[in-house]
């Protein structure tokens, strides 16, 4: 069974390009993007994913505040913080982040975080 990913990035770019590396392996799923971290919010209660990689920094509510959000209501999601800012790790585990990694990381790293973090959500 494949992990449903919502991807939560402001940048067009990084979603499209997210998008396409995910695309490659048919255990991973887009189910949805967002543009910032209400939207990622409601799309979570929408789609439920399994997965939501979540970029730190974004307009309006960042990332951060979305992980609190979306672990405080729905523990069971994954959130897979996702950025270039490494100084943003310990906020996002304060957040109740499942996992913390870099843009530009090699794709198997990316694909072992999220089968990894779907697998131990049940799917």
């Amino acid at each position: 069974m494949s992990s449903k990913v919502l991807i939560a990035d402001d940048h067009p770019r990084s979603r499209n390009g997210l998008r396409a590396i995910l695309a490659l392996w048919p255990e991973v799923q887009v189910i949805g993007e967002a543009a910032d971290g209400h939207e990622a919010v409601r799309l979570v209660e929408q789609l439920r994913p399994d997965v939501v990689l979540m970029d730190a920094r974004m307009p309006g509510m960042d990332g951060l505040e979305a992980t609190w959000h979306i672990k405080s209501t729905w523990p069971q999601v994954e959130v897979i913080v996702l950025t270039v800012h490494p100084h943003f790790q310990a906020g996002a585990l304060a957040a109740g982040a499942d996992g913390f990694l870099l843009k530009g990381c090699p794709p198997q790293e990316l694909l072992q975080a999220i089968v990894g973090q779907g697998k131990k959500s049940g799917s």
